[in-house]
């Protein structure tokens, strides 16, 4: 999966956070890759997957992407931090059920903060989107739920958030 044209419009984003904040030449990836396990968490309780006590179900396609781009925002904000020229990702295949591809991505997750190596960061990556695939999300939904949340966090930055 192509992300260029994404870590491109998430560059533009980081830059006018960094201006915003004063946050130059300050190591911001232990903090990028927390706010990535809180979206995740996030994620995961919009998704219910986890709780076998409820019967409540997931909350809509729309509220969970959108939980998904969240993520994917700090996801490539770090490639970005770290200079990691990756652009292309591949989308695995396992049988694993939503609850194991989770615990997947938070394991690599907790790799890749150990390492802060690119290919524990490529595997990171590629785990997240076949999360992404797991939860029938389209590349196309995602690219278009993401610059969706991109404009929100352009307008956030500008009105002092």
């Amino acid at each position: 999966m192509d992300m260029q044209q994404l870590f491109a419009i998430q560059k533009q984003l980081d830059e006018t956070i960094l201006k915003n904040h004063q946050l130059y030449n300050k190591n911001l990836v232990p903090a990028k890759i927390l706010a990535l396990e809180v979206e995740l968490g996030e994620l995961a309780n919009e998704t219910r997957c986890f709780k076998f006590w409820s019967k409540k179900v997931s909350s809509p396609k729309a509220v969970v992407l959108e939980e998904f781009v969240d993520g994917l925002h700090f996801l490539l904000s770090i490639g970005l931090d770290k200079n990691f020229p990756v652009r292309e990702f591949q989308i695995g295949t396992n049988d694993y059920d939503l609850s194991q591809q989770f615990q997947e991505v938070f394991k690599r997750s907790a790799d890749f903060y150990q390492s802060l190596s690119q290919e524990d960061y490529i595997r990171l990556f590629e785990e997240f989107l076949t999360l992404g695939k797991k939860l029938d999300f389209t590349f196309e939904e995602i690219k278009e739920a993401y610059l969706a949340k991109n404009q929100i966090n352009h307008q956030r930055q500008a009105e002092g958030y």
